[in-house]
C-alpha cells in the first residue's frame, strides 16, 4: 500500500474542484468564463406549474425578496395554486415532504432537510384557500445598490 501525504491529497482535491467549477473548456482566452449556453432540453410537464405560478404572481405583484438571500419568492393563489398543489400530492407523499402545520397542509417541492429557505411549496387550509410559493435564485444583482 502506498501512503500519500495529506498535502498532496488536498492539492489534488482543490485542483479538481477548481477545474470542475470552471465549466469546462472555454473558447476565449485562458481565465475567462465560458459564456456558451447549452441547448437545453424540453421541459417536463410539471414545469408548467412553476411557470403558471410565477406568471400569476407577477401579474398581481405577489413577490418578495427572501431575507438574507438573493431569492425571489413568487406566491400564487386560486386555481393556479390548486392545480400545482394537487399535482404535488403524490410526489410529496412519496418523498415525505408533506406536513400539517397550524391548520394548513404544506407540500414541498423537495424533501426538507433543515428549513424551508429556497424551497418551493404549496399549501391549503382545506376550505379552498390554496397558495403556492416558487423560489427563484436570481443572483447578486437583486441586492445591488
Amino acid at each position: 500500500m502506498r501512503i500519500v501525504p495529506l498535502a498532496t491529497c488536498l492539492a489534488a482535491a482543490l485542483s479538481t474542484t477548481a477545474c470542475a467549477s470552471m465549466g469546462g473548456e472555454s473558447d476565449g482566452p485562458p481565465g475567462e468564463p465560458d459564456l456558451a449556453r447549452s441547448a437545453g432540453e424540453p421541459a417536463p410537464p410539471q414545469a408548467a406549474f412553476y411557470a403558471d405560478c410565477i406568471a400569476a404572481a407577477a401579474a398581481t405583484k405577489s413577490y418578495v425578496k427572501e431575507p438574507g438571500e438573493n431569492f425571489l419568492r413568487f406566491t400564487c393563489t386560486g386555481r393556479v395554486a390548486r392545480a400545482f398543489y394537487d399535482a404535488l400530492g403524490p410526489w410529496s407523499a412519496s418523498q415525505g415532504s408533506e406536513y400539517v402545520v397550524a391548520g394548513r397542509t404544506e407540500r414541498f417541492g423537495q424533501r426538507l432537510v433543515e428549513n424551508t429557505v429556497g424551497i418551493d411549496s404549496c399549501s391549503t387550509d382545506g376550505t379552498g384557500d390554496y397558495r403556492c410559493t416558487v423560489v427563484l435564485n436570481v443572483g447578486e444583482f437583486l441586492s445591488a445598490d
